[in-house]
C-alpha cells in the first residue's frame, strides 16, 4: 500500500503544529524563566549587590538577543529545521552549570550559555507559527507567545517549591523539561523539513507585500521598536527586582514574593492569548496602541499601593501590556513578509536586549538611589505608547503581489 504523499496548505490553520510549538516554546522560556527566578538564592549564596544581578541580566540578554536578527537573516535565505535542537543544547550545557556554580562568573556563563539557546531557537519557532498559522496570523503568534509566557510564570513556581527549599544544586532537575523538549521539537522539524519540500516543488512562492514607501516602512518598524522599549524596560523592572521591593517594603518571605512575580507572569500570559486574537479581528494598530498606553493609569498607581493592591495592579499590568506583541511582532511581519526570520529575530531579540540593558541600568540606579524610586520613575514609561497613533492602518492600505 502506497503511503499518502505530504500536502502543505498554507490557507488551512495546522493546529497539531501550532500547539506543539507552543509547548517548545513553555519548555524553553520554564528554563529562562529560572534565572530571575533565582536572583534572591544567588544573591544570598554569593553575596552580590543589586548592580551585579544586573550585569547577570545584561549577559543572559545580551546572548539571547545579539544573534537572533543574524540567525534569522541567515534561515530566511537558508532554513534549518533541526537549529531548535541544536539550540536547546546549549539550554542544556547552562542549567548543568548553573546548577553547581561555585563563583560569579560560572554564573555569567551559565547565563550565557541559555542565552544562546533562546537565541537559536526563536527566530526559526516564531517562523514555524508563521507558517502553520492558516493567515490567522495574530491568533498564531499568541499561542505560540502564550507557551513562552506560561513557561515563564511556571519558573518561579517550581523555582520556590523544589529548589529554594533545598538549595542550588536541585536546579539540575530542570534537565528533565529539557530532555522533553527535544522529543516536542524532534516532531516539529520533521514537519517542517516536509513543509520546505513541499514549498521548493511547488516552485517559487508569491508574497503579498504592503503598498508602502520604503521610508514609512522604517519610519513603522522605528515606532514599534521604541514600543518594545518602553514594554521591555519596564518588564525588566518587575522580573528582575519586584521580589527584592516587595521583601523590603513589605517584609514579605522570598516564597511569597515569588507568588507576585507569579501573578504577573501569568497575567501576561493570558493577556497574550486574548490580544492575538482581538489583533486579528479588531486591527493589530488598536490593539498596540491600547496596549502599551492602556497600562499607564495603573503603572502609575504601583508605587503607591499596599501588598493587596500590589497583587491586584502587577496582574492588570502584565495582562494588558502582553496583549501587544503578538500584534507587534506580526505588524512588522506584515511589513517585511521577505524577512520573516529576521523580523522575529529583530524584535525578539531587542526585546530581550532592551531588558538585559533596562535590568543592569536599573540594578545600578537601585544601588545608588533606591528600589522605590525605580518604580516611580519606570511608572511613566507605558506613556510612550502614544507614539503608536502614527502607525498607518494595515486594514486600509493596499496590498501587491510580488
Amino acid at each position: 500500500m502506497q503511503k499518502a504523499s505530504f500536502v502543505y496548505n498554507p490557507q488551512k490553520t495546522t493546529y497539531p503544529i501550532l500547539f506543539a510549538i507552543c509547548i517548545a516554546h513553555l519548555l524553553n522560556d520554564l528554563i529562562q524563566a529560572i534565572i530571575p527566578a533565582s536572583y534572591p538564592m544567588l544573591k544570598e549564596n554569593f553575596h552580590l549587590n543589586y548592580a551585579q544581578i544586573g550585569v547577570i541580566t545584561l549577559c543572559f540578554q545580551l546572548a539571547s538577543s545579539l544573534l537572533q536578527p543574524v540567525i534569522g537573516a541567515y534561515t530566511d535565505k537558508h532554513p534549518k529545521p533541526y537549529s531548535q535542537i541544536v539550540g536547546m543544547m546549549f539550554s542544556f550545557v547552562g542549567v548543568i552549570s548553573l546548577a553547581y556554580s561555585n563563583n560569579y562568573g560560572s554564573i555569567l556563563f551559565s547565563v550565557i550559555m541559555v542565552g544562546i539557546g533562546s537565541s537559536i531557537f526563536h527566530p526559526e519557532s516564531s517562523r514555524v507559527a508563521f507558517m502553520s498559522s492558516g493567515g490567522k496570523r495574530s491568533l498564531a503568534q499568541s499561542i505560540f507567545q502564550i507557551g513562552g509566557n506560561t513557561g515563564t510564570a511556571l519558573g518561579p513556581l517550581l523555582l520556590a517549591w523544589f529548589v529554594i527549599p533545598n538549595g542550588q544544586r536541585y536546579i539540575i532537575w530542570f534537565v528533565a523539561v529539557i530532555v522533553l523538549a527535544q522529543v516536542v521539537l524532534t516532531y516539529i522539524a520533521k514537519w517542517y523539513q516536509k513543509v520546505l519540500l513541499a514549498q521548493k516543488g511547488n516552485g517559487k512562492k508569491l508574497l503579498k507585500i504592503p503598498d508602502l514607501s520604503s521610508q514609512r516602512i522604517a519610519w513603522s518598524i522605528g515606532i514599534l521598536l521604541l514600543l518594545i522599549f518602553s514594554k521591555y524596560i519596564y518588564i525588566a523592572s518587575i522580573t528582575s527586582y519586584l521580589q527584592f521591593y516587595l521583601m523590603q517594603k513589605f517584609g514579605i518571605s522570598e516564597v511569597g514574593a515569588q507568588l507576585y512575580l507569579f501573578y504577573f507572569l501569568i497575567a501576561i500570559a493570558l493577556g497574550t492569548l486574548i490580544g492575538g486574537s482581538l489583533g486579528d479581528i479588531l486591527g493589530r494598530k488598536y490593539i498596540i496602541w491600547l496596549s502599551v498606553l492602556g497600562c499607564a493609569p495603573f503603572t502609575l498607581l504601583l508605587p503607591y499601593a499596599n501588598p493587596f493592591w500590589t497583587a491586584i495592579l502587577v496582574s492588570v499590568i502584565g495582562f494588558i501590556m502582553a496583549s501587544a506583541f503578538p500584534s507587534i511582532l506580526v505588524y512588522a511581519q506584515e511589513l517585511l513578509p521577505k524577512k520573516i526570520g529576521m523580523v522575529s529575530g529583530l524584535f525578539y531579540g531587542f526585546a530581550f536586549g532592551m531588558g538585559g540593558i533596562g535590568a543592569a541600568f536599573l540594578g545600578w540606579w537601585a544601588d545608588h538611589t533606591s528600589l522605590d524610586n525605580i518604580y516611580h520613575v519606570c511608572s511613566f514609561l507605558p506613556l510612550i505608547g502614544i507614539i503608536a497613533y502614527f502607525l498607518p492602518n494595515m486594514k486600509k492600505i493596499g496590498f501587491k503581489t510580488v
